[in-house]
This record gives C-alpha cells, sequence and structure tokens, in this order.
C-alpha cells in the first residue's frame, strides 16, 4: 500500500532507531526520507513536501516542537506529524505534544505493527479533522474526554467522576469506536482538533 503524495519523513538523530522506523515503513510500501537534525527535516520539506512525519520530540539544535511548529506553519494541518520519544514518555508529555499540534504521539520502543497501523490511518485520512466534523459523544463521555486529555489515567478519571474504572473503561471505549481512532492519544489528538476540548 504506496501513498504517492510525497515521501514519509523519519526525523531522529539516532541514526539505528531512523533506520529502523524506515526499513519497517519501506517494508510497508510507502518510501521514506530521512533526517537527524530538525534543520535537516526542515530542509527535506521544503524540498520535497512529505506525505507524513515521524518526528522525535529530542533533537539537537533546533527541537522536535520547533519543527512541528514550523511544519504547521507552511503546510498546515493538512501534514500529519506524529511524535516519537524514548526520553519524554509520561502522559503530560505526550499530552503536551497534542497539545502542540501532533496527530499522534508514539513512545519508544514502539511495536511495529503499531507504528504501521497509527500511520497508515493518518495517511488515509480516516477520523474527523475539522471543527464541522465534530463527532457525537454524550455529556460524560465528553467529560470522560476532557480529563483525559487534561492527562488523567483511567482511575483518576474514575475518582474524578466518582465511578468506577471499568466504566470509564467502557466510555474511553466508546469514545474510540465513536472518533474512529485506535488509541488514547489519537482520541485526544482529535478531541483537540474538533474542540472537544
Amino acid at each position: 500500500m504506496t501513498n504517492d503524495s510525497g515521501p514519509i519523513l523519519v526525523v531522529d538523530d539516532d541514526a539505528p532507531a531512523r533506520d529502523l522506523a524506515s526499513d519497517l515503513l519501506a517494508r510497508a510500501g510507502y518510501p521514506t526520507k530521512q533526517a537527524a537534525t530538525g534543520e535537516e527535516a526542515l530542509a527535506a520539506a521544503q524540498a520535497d513536501r512529505p506525505s507524513l512525519v515521524l518526528l522525535d520530540v529530542h533533537l539537537p539544535g533546533v527541537s522536535g516542537y520547533e519543527v512541528l511548529y514550523s511544519l504547521r506553519e507552511r503546510f498546515g494541518d493538512g501534514l500529519p506529524v506524529v511524535f516519537v520519544s524514548g526520553e519524554r514518555t509520561e502522559s503530560f508529555d505526550r499530552v503536551a505534544g497534542l497539545h502542540l499540534g501532533a496527530d499522534d504521539y508514539l513512545v519508544k520502543p514502539f511495536a511495529p505493527d503499531e507504528l504501521i497501523a497509527r500511520l497508515r490511518r493518518l495517511l488515509a485520512g480516516s477520523g474527523p479533522k475539522h471543527e464541522n466534523d465534530r463527532p457525537a459523544l454524550t455529556a460524560r463521555e465528553e467529560e470522560v474526554l476532557r480529563l483525559l486529555a487534561s492527562g488523567l489515567d483511567q482511575r483518576q478519571i474514575a475518582k474524578e467522576l466518582v465511578i468506577s474504572s471499568k466504566t470509564v473503561a467502557s466510555h474511553i471505549e466508546r469514545i474510540l469506536a465513536k472518533l474512529g481512532v485506535h488509541s488514547r492519544a489519537q482520541a485526544v489528538a482529535v478531541a483537540h482538533r474538533t474542540g472537544l476540548c
């Protein structure tokens, strides 16, 4: 399954990690380009608009956050950007990355099939992307999603709403299905894009 709108740009200062991601994507049928620094990433994106950017948060010089900002300035929200990090792995790190405009956030080491599944979904353009695509969630589901977006985990949400953790899990399952996403991070990203939180 190839994407003809440009290569996937893999940005990571760790050469083995960069090569691993590129090899996985190539085996899945996606052409790739590599960059080791934020400056290289921006130059590569300028020369050949990528279809998606897999972007390490921690880069020498220009940080991943700055690269994301520049990419959003140049290409808008139509260019999917996925943060990856082996250092910034806490819930608040992922929430911050999504607040800044990333479409998803993967923690290293990631499972190869999860990486491909998440990128494939973003490349296919599934899931709501615009404010007028706002999904129909119940008031309780919106409340759960807002708390999830604020960085609370399932147990903390249950305590906040005075419901069981199992009930929170059921709400989250329905939220993921309604939003057409496969992870909590993706649900939070959609919530920010569509103004749900």
